[in-house]
């Protein structure tokens, strides 16, 4: 009900609404006298206040004229008393309720001219202290203080109740200190943020947005323009790309790498979290403003991994740097999606995905080139003393990077068909793989690609002439596979039963080794030590034994196995076949030859003797070292097992 006095008021509601509207071209919406927004029902006063309201209000903003008063053109209202500043808002506000009153009384009467004519001088001084505002505090502004002050203020019940108890003094005092610090800048930017608000909502309600939201975009879009490029991110054509050298696209995807992760977690967010703040009255105009500051900047942003996956040069080994791009996405995605997430800002979503789509499509390219390149390799040189093939070693380091992308290349090969099981043997897998039970199509596609390497290496074996030193060949191959597998994520993607078979077929290929190398030189050796024989036999025993075992030793010290515990395996099991035998036979029969003259040309060697030559063995030649410290520095300690 009105109060006794007081006169009721019948108000009046305007075509279009620029707190809500703030794209529309209506004229009454951003131009004098039609531009101010009525609401639909209006609060009752009398003629005498109302007029009194707009002197009251007359007084405070012509104080503040900027064309009137040099005080009021070179000071900042919000600045040198915020007190007043907060009055001269209200007055606005008022005077903008009395402008309703004189419009449905009488549309064309002199107070409401004058009125308008007050409103017009708060609207400029207004729009004066928004852009000093921002101008000035463009540091305390910055998207990266925004987004922190809003992560304290998001966990300041948390940190009231801290778990945490420090109890030395010094570092009380220090934290203390930092933290008066830090609350003093955060304090300076809440209130900085409180009085954009307060301007913007008073701005908004007269009829003002687009004069407000001019200047708003202006400034915060050159902050959101100048972050992108100030990470080394730019605008790229594809013929730039194409033909520029890798080492520059490398550095620029380095660029993109940092840039993408800092854009998302303070530049977009930070300067969501303050067009969320300042015009938290309209969901409308956030979302405009925010779109049209951001969508420059974030285009060119999340368009640049397309350009790359399109244009540059393709080859396997910059399937990495596709990839780490591709992971960026991913891990920002959810950070995107919410930043993002109006319906105007759908290109910007729609870009990001586009560039996941083309950077796999990049990579599954990529990935089959190197398997093709696999499949291809024809060279016949063999490796000196059956150590590593450098095939082996580029295509295990290669496919151990791959497999650190395991997570994502599920999502990429996820949509390839995997390999034919007809093409991959059962045995060779050691994993369950079934119609029921399928293996992953990500572990599919790393078996399959060692299996072509195991296949390779299975060819190059053939070239040796010595077979034994062809199983050495094989067995320090795939040692070397296994180690890899088992240092790197390709133990969980081939798993366990994988590598024990693996495993077994390396002891096979030693024990082939050791049955072609010195199982001629044992078998010359009496396989009953004590049975009656001539000492002119045991002469001819120790000479055979001598010249085999000197062949074989000089031939094979020229073999390398480069890892220690294979090397070790090899040198104790061929001891313990050959050194027991021998030092019986020693021991029978040295006495008998040593009464004899030359008897040193007949016994030349101890057991401790042949132990010592066994510990030089699979070093391979002095100056070979590279082959033979592919996995571990040389060592001929000899092992306790040959003594």
């Amino acid at each position: 009900m009105p109060r006794k006095g007081m006169k009721t008021l019948n108000w009046f509601s305007p075509k279009h609404n620029s707190a809500t509207d703030v794209n529309s071209p209506s004229t009454s919406l951003f131009s004098s006298p039609s531009r101010f927004a009525f609401s639909p029902s209006r609060p009752s006063f009398s003629e005498a206040v109302i007029d009194r309201t707009i002197e009251m209000a007359e007084q405070m903003i012509t104080k503040w004229d900027p064309d009137t008063t040099t005080f009021a053109k070179v000071t900042s209202l919000f600045y040198e008393n915020r007190k007043e500043a907060k009055d001269f808002i209200k007055y606005v506000n008022n005077l903008h309720k009395a402008m309703h009153f004189h419009a449905s009384e009488n549309s064309k009467s002199d107070k409401l001219v004058r009125a308008q004519s007050l409103m017009q001088i708060a609207m400029k001084r207004l729009q004066k202290e928004f852009y000093q505002i921002l101008s000035i505090n463009r540091a305390l502004l910055d998207p990266e203080s925004i987004s922190t002050v809003s992560s304290r203020n998001s966990i300041s019940t948390r940190s009231s109740t801290s778990e945490f108890n420090i109890e030395d003094d010094d570092i009380d005092n220090r934290v203390a200190i930092a933290g008066e610090s830090i609350s003093e800048v955060e304090n300076i930017s809440n209130i900085v943020m409180a009085d954009l608000r307060l301007i913007a909502e008073c701005m908004i309600s007269s009829g003002y947005t687009k004069e407000c939201l001019q200047i708003y975009k202006v400034i915060r879009k050159s902050i959101i323009d100048e972050g992108i490029y100030r990470l080394g991110v730019e605008k790229l054509s594809s013929s730039q790309v194409h033909k520029m050298d890798w080492e520059v696209m490398d550095l620029k995807i380095k660029d993109w790498l940092n840039a993408v992760n800092v854009a998302m977690k303070t530049l977009f967010d930070g300067e969501r979290i303050l067009c969320d703040h300042v015009f938290a009255s309209s969901d409308a105009i956030r979302e405009s403003c925010f779109t049209e500051i951001s969508k420059d900047g974030a285009m060119i942003l999340f368009s640049f991994p397309e350009i790359v996956a399109k244009n540059s040069k393709k080859s396997p080994e910059k399937v990495f740097r596709m990839l780490d791009m591709y992971t960026s996405i991913v891990e920002h995605w959810t950070e995107i999606e919410t930043t993002f997430s109006f319906d105007s800002e759908s290109a910007i979503r729609s870009q990001a995905m586009t560039s996941l789509v083309k950077l796999g499509e990049s990579i599954r390219m990529a990935l089959a080139e190197f398997e093709t390149a696999l499949q291809k390799e024809s060279s016949k040189t063999t490796v000196a003393g059956g150590g590593i093939h450098p095939l082996t070693i580029d295509a295990m380091n290669y496919t151990v990077l791959l497999a650190d992308y395991s997570y994502v290349l599920s999502d990429i090969l996820g949509e390839s068909p995997p390999p034919a099981k007809s093409s991959l043997p059962e045995s060779y897998f050691g994993m369950a793989d079934s119609d029921e039970s399928p293996a992953p199509v990500i572990s599919l596609r790393f078996a399959w690609l060692i299996l072509i390497l195991l296949c390779k290496l299975d060819g190059k074996a053939k070239h040796y002439k010595d077979v034994s030193l062809a199983y050495l060949f094989l067995a320090n191959n795939l040692r070397y596979i296994v180690v890899k597998v088992r240092s790197s994520n390709l133990k969980y993607l081939l798993g366990k039963n994988w590598i024990s078979k693996q495993e077994g077929k390396i002891k096979k290929f030693a024990s082939n080794y050791e049955q072609l190398g010195w199982s001629h030189v044992i078998k010359s050796l009496p396989r009953e030590p004590n049975a009656s024989i001539s000492p002119q036999q045991v002469k001819e025993i120790f000479k055979r034994f001598n010249s085999l075992f000197e062949q074989a030793h000089r031939k094979q010290s020229l073999y390398v196995v480069p890892n220690r515990k294979l090397r070790d395996d090899l040198k104790v099991s061929i001891a313990r076949k050959m050194l027991p035998v021998y030092r019986e036979f020693y021991n029978i029969h040295r006495d008998t030859i040593a009464k004899e003259r030359h008897s040193s040309h007949v016994i030349k060697y101890s057991p401790e003797d042949l132990a010592h030559y066994l510990s030089d063995l699979f070093f391979g030649p002095i100056e070979s070292g590279s082959s033979s410290s592919v996995e571990s520095s040389p060592s001929r300690t000899i092992p306790s097992q040959l003594l």
